[in-house]
């Protein structure tokens, strides 16, 4: 059985702030959620009687009883035992959440940062959400000026060989129509500034990994200049349709006396970043986290991009402690972020009151067993004895570097309610398949079915 796209009847509240110019579009968006005003009002995330037992990672009173019914303290014993498993080597930052009370459930050094590879998607998908909103469509255009057609990148990393053909249908039925039978063709992706490649990315990350980030590719085509190439694939559509092409593409940025001749618009955000999240598509993470940062009213850079992602979060009440991020997709080395605050995001996208704008984060979590997304048959995962039994059980961003194993999401345990968990790995000797069985097996551990 699959999970629904609505998880739970209540969330966490954070703590009310006030958005900055910045952000104004982002508040907007956000009081128009089910419960109008909810996104950025609420006490704090815990109840001002209880405190987190860093220890144990349990939710303490005053009086120090940790609040474990019996259900989740069978979930914390087994998951204190099974995160010893050698597979994971020691370094593991790791908590559980119910869902409905906040309740930490389970943590193992939850607050110690480690690179989160792509579970660092997961901020990149929030930010872009709350500023650009889930209707917001991206645009690519071409425009005629002095005799050359030039093809204008707007970011879309999803536009495809027919989307262009249908531009060039359109370009040279309007030059045939001028009796114009030859063109030059110029490619403009100002719109995304250097550089195009991120702090802490090894070179052999690059072009097979991620591109270098520009703002026109065609058919993810992963090669050093993504801009060129598609300029490449448009002069060679025109003269399929019959119009002469002079010389070589070459890069420029458009007149103010060219004319529009035709555009081509993406599918909305919202599919986009389900998308980018089932299969973890880093050139997709890489222009959403640009064109949130030119929707914020900063430069298309990364540093801009990943500061908006920074303030996004703080203002929806997420703990930034110890939180480094200095791309979209996660490749970065340098990057940061506790398994505590990727909980955290998880479960203010599950949250009913922001479902308007986040739910979609949700939706495009991989389902444990899902063929076609990175939880699937095809990678090996949740196929062992121990995981198996959550096939399509568990929703949950994965994430994977050399060094780096993560896996955050959601499942419903045996007691009726959705927790959250978040575990990180670094470092362990073992390999990459391991790792992982042994991260499915501790959200088996979570759903309770490996009881």
């Amino acid at each position: 059985m699959h999970l629904p796209s609505a998880v739970r009847s209540s969330g966490r509240h954070r703590k009310a702030r006030t958005p900055n110019p910045a952000l104004r579009r982002a508040a907007v968006l956000a009081v128009t959620a089910p419960v109008a005003g909810a996104i950025l009002s609420g006490p704090s995330a815990f109840a001002a009687d209880k405190t987190t037992d860093k220890a144990t990672g349990g939710t303490t009173t005053k009086a120090g009883v940790t609040e474990l019914d019996a259900a989740e303290q069978k979930i914390a014993d087994n998951l204190n035992t099974r995160s010893q498993d050698t597979r994971l080597g020691s370094t593991l930052s790791g908590v559980v959440i119910d869902a409905k009370s906040d309740k930490v459930v389970w943590g193992h050094d939850a607050d110690t940062a480690l690179m989160a590879a792509s579970n660092t998607k997961l901020a990149t998908s929030t930010a872009a959400l709350t500023v650009l909103g889930p209707d917001h469509r991206l645009t690519t255009k071409v425009v005629y000026g002095d005799g050359t057609l030039t093809l204008v990148g707007g970011g879309d990393r999803t536009l495809t060989t027919d989307d262009l053909d249908a531009l060039a249908k359109t370009a040279v039925a309007g030059l045939k129509s001028a009796g114009l039978t030859s063109v030059k063709v110029r490619i403009d992706d100002s719109l995304f500034p250097e550089p195009s490649l991120a702090t802490g990315w090894n070179t052999g990350y690059y072009p097979d990994s991620v591109a270098p980030v520009r703002a026109l590719v065609v058919d993810s085509h992963n090669v050093d200049d993504t801009s060129l190439d598609a300029g490449d694939v448009f002069a060679k559509l025109l003269a399929e349709r019959g119009v002469t092409v002079d010389g070589t593409v070459t890069r420029g940025v458009v007149g103010k006396g060219d004319v529009p001749v035709a555009t081509h618009t993406s599918d909305k955000l919202s599919t986009i970043v389900k998308q980018m999240l089932k299969v973890s598509d880093n050139d997709i993470a890489e222009s959403l986290l640009r064109l949130t940062a030119l929707g914020a009213g900063r430069s298309a850079t990364f540093e801009d991009g990943t500061a908006v992602v920074r303030d996004v979060l703080t203002r929806y009440g997420i703990s930034l402690d110890d939180f480094a991020m200095y791309d979209g997709s996660g490749l970065s080395r340098t990057t940061r972020i506790p398994a505590r605050t990727i909980a955290d995001i998880v479960d203010l996208a599950a949250d009913p009151r922001h479902a308007q704008t986040l739910k979609y984060i949700i939706d495009g979590l991989p389902v444990s067993g899902e063929a076609g997304a990175t939880l699937g048959p095809e990678f090996g995962r949740f196929d062992t004895a121990d995981s198996s039994c959550a096939v399509g059980q568990v929703k949950a961003k994965t994430g994977t570097l050399t060094g780096a194993v993560a896996l955050s999401g959601l499942t419903k345990a045996q007691d009726g309610r959705w927790k959250v968990f978040s575990f990180i790995e670094n470092d362990s000797t073992a390999g990459p398949s391991d790792i992982k069985d042994a991260l499915d097996g501790l959200a088996a551990t979570v759903n309770g079915c490996w009881a």
